[in-house]
């Protein structure tokens, strides 16, 4: 009997031990707001960013990845939903009280989670919706896109990122909190772990922060470790400092409730910066879709399952999470819609990234050039003749230009020879700029046909008319071509 049970030991631990590694992976999503592709220590910054960069060194580290738009609200839409967000009608930002949000319809990533036994929590910026309920509005709240539990802000920490008062807490306002936004969220993660986490279920978290997104305040023993740089510079550093240990808290919460080994952890900026500089040497800022625009960092770990320690060039965006955690996971991916991303796993279990089928596809109707495609390391830029000042949130006069949008000037360019986008490529090679034109409408014409038309949009004249498309085409060429 003795020698049975000793046989039964080293049985037992193989058995616990294919338990624990069969069990479902906890997903973690981390995004920085309005951060730009170069702002991290890991990828040549300025501010001091040590968990993140440790996470980098770790990890798998994209130096081409896209995000889905280059604003607040499509950009999420195209990690929530892997689809680019012009077929939801997320246009561009959602304004407070206005009736564009992500429609009911959408499926999320906490959607497809759901039934394969997941918690899922929200903590941070939504911008999805109005944010708690608006009986007026109606638009579905975190809990009706597949979120058991919510903190948040409808839109950016207010009055700044110091000591917000318009966090929801799953539906409740809860005033003025003391303390910084970053640090704010990560502590909440930890109240989520205390108060709501069943350590029997795997979990989803998204956890958007506000930094380093304007209205911006910063601790001031941070701002001091850029003394050397302008005030509004040195402040900028600090709020992404912030946010990197806020991150640092929300990773070593993981560790100490022995999690982080089974977590994937997805770190990424929303999209471009705002700030000239922060987007290193890609053409454009926030709200345009030439690279400085779009291009992201991306930070990806799930150690001792994904080979860490890699610095990939693929080329990847935003729409490409929802498949690729669904694989890993074994979720249902809606089928009954295009889903615009491919599923990674193949690139981050070691192997190659598999051919797209389509091309990447931006569009912002709000600047000039409008449309961004990608196809291998061909960039094509179309804009319309739009003369028209167009206001900052969208308007009633907006829909028919967006419903009705045609190109007439194209651009081309080889990103992996001119990655900052200075030569135009297009009467140099008229043959690819044609076959690229007629993917683009093909494509764009497929996407446009999906695309709702919202109702109810504030009044054209109700609004300051201040986006003068040409001439903010005109600033970007002065700003960004080298003479």
């Amino acid at each position: 009997m003795n020698h049975f049970k000793l046989l039964l030991i080293p049985l037992c631990l193989v058995f616990a031990l294919y338990a624990e590694s069969a069990k479902s992976p906890n997903v973690l999503i981390l995004l920085a707001d309005d951060m730009g592709s170069v702002d991290l220590g890991t990828y040549g910054g300025v501010a001091l960013t040590p968990h993140l960069d440790a996470l980098a060194a770790s990890g798998i580290k994209f130096e081409n990845a896209y995000s889905g738009a280059p604003n607040c609200s499509p950009a999420r839409v195209s990690i929530m939903t892997g689809r680019m967000p012009t077929r939801s009608g997320m246009y561009s930002y959602r304004p407070p009280n206005h009736p564009m949000h992500l429609p009911d319809g959408e499926i999320t990533i906490a959607e497809m989670l759901k039934p394969k036994g997941y918690q899922t929590v929200h903590i941070g910026k939504w911008h999805l919706s109005c944010l708690p309920q608006d009986p007026k509005l109606n638009q579905p709240q975190p809990i009706d896109q597949g979120f058991d539990y919510s903190l948040g802000t409808e839109n950016n920490a207010e009055p700044s990122h110091f000591n917000p008062a318009n966090f929801i807490r799953n539906g409740e306002a809860l005033g003025e909190v003391e303390g910084y936004a970053a640090l704010l969220l990560a502590d909440e993660v930890d109240r989520w772990f205390e108060s709501e986490y069943d350590g029997d279920k795997p979990f989803f978290a998204y956890v958007p922060f506000h930094e380093p997104h304007a209205k911006i305040v910063s601790p001031p023993e941070l701002i001091a470790h850029y003394s050397e740089y302008a005030p509004k510079d040195a402040e900028y550093f600090a709020s992404v400092e912030n946010l990197d240990i806020g991150v640092g808290r929300i990773l070593a919460s993981l560790k100490e409730r022995g999690l982080y080994e089974n977590t994937l952890i997805v770190f990424a900026s929303d999209h471009g910066s705002y700030r000239m500089g922060s987007n290193g040497d890609f053409r454009g800022l926030k709200g345009e879709v030439y690279d400085g625009g779009i291009r992201v960092p991306l930070i990806v770990s799930y150690p001792g399952v994904f080979p860490g320690q890699r610095v990939l060039d693929d080329v990847v965006w935003f729409p490409d999470l929802l498949p690729t955690i669904g694989k890993l996971v074994n979720a249902k991916i809606p089928s009954d819609r295009a889903i615009d991303g491919l599923s990674l796993l193949p690139l981050l279990r070691g192997k190659k990234l598999p051919k797209r089928r389509d091309p990447m596809l931006w569009f912002f109707y709000r600047s000039s050039p409008e449309v961004a495609m990608r196809l291998g390391n061909y960039n094509l830029i179309a804009r319309s003749d739009d003369s028209l000042l167009r206001t900052h949130p969208i308007a009633d006069v907006d829909m028919p230009f967006i419903q009705n949008f045609e190109a007439k000037y194209f651009e081309l360019y080889d990103l992996a020879e001119d990655p900052g986008q200075q030569n135009d490529l297009s009467s140099k090679m008229p043959e690819k700029l044609d076959q690229l034109k007629r993917l683009y409408v093909k494509r764009f014409k497929e996407v446009q046909r999906e695309s709702p038309a919202w109702e109810g949009l504030p009044k054209y004249g109700s609004m300051r008319a201040y986006h003068d498309k040409p001439k903010e085409f005109e600033s970007n060429e002065e700003r960004f071509l080298k003479q």
